[in-house]
């Protein structure tokens, strides 16, 4: 059983849910274009994951399995996740109408950002506890802050680079970006064995 300290070190830097696993990438290259969204998407991505997995390993372990229902998991966490998001949709709307106008159409789209599903499957998974589960999801969406804002830093940096080609600047040159911080986050593979 691997410590919570290394589930949470390989969860943002080995095994990091956007530079290793590749999942939540329309997020990561639809709102990394500025600091601030990407800042603020991390936040509410932080949020959710992490409330969603306290809320499906609950709802996984004292409903689903109890009554033989451990098949509707899919279901049942699009449901909790689409929940939350919904909840962080109309607090953002009253308490940070200028983040929330930012993040557009990307903050409902954390509802089928796979990357939130993907680490409450990974944790019904690998049968993680509730705390093994927590600290994967802090890890794991703290891993997509930390991309995101690299990302956002960088893109902000390449904006100003006039010796950039028409034809690269934009998308292109953003995932030739990301695939380059992903070959570098491979580098982290032997810090947890």
């Amino acid at each position: 059983m691997m410590s919570l300290l290394a589930l949470f070190i390989s969860a943002i830097f080995v095994n990091n849910i956007i530079l290793s696993r590749f999942l939540g990438c329309c997020p990561f290259l639809g709102v990394s274009s500025k600091l601030e969204t990407a800042k603020g998407m991390g936040i509410a991505v932080i949020f959710v994951t992490v409330m969603a997995s306290l809320m499906t390993w609950s709802a996984y372990e004292f409903i689903l399995v109890p009554l033989g229902l451990e098949y509707l998991y899919t279901l049942s966490f699009i449901l909790i996740i689409a929940a939350l998001v919904q909840f962080v949709e109309i607090v953002l709307k009253k308490l940070q109408p200028g983040l929330y106008k930012s993040l557009g159409i990307f903050l409902p789209l954390i509802t089928t950002n796979c990357a939130v599903l993907g680490v409450a499957v990974l944790n019904m998974n690998e049968k993680y506890s509730l705390l093994q589960s927590l600290v994967h999801a802090l890890g794991a969406s703290l891993g997509f802050l930390l991309a995101i804002i690299l990302m956002a830093g960088i893109r902000e940096r390449i904006e100003t680079n006039q010796n950039i080609p028409k034809c690269m600047r934009g998308l292109p040159i953003a995932l030739i970006t990301a695939g380059l911080m992903s070959i570098a986050f491979m580098g982290f593979i032997g810090i947890i064995k």
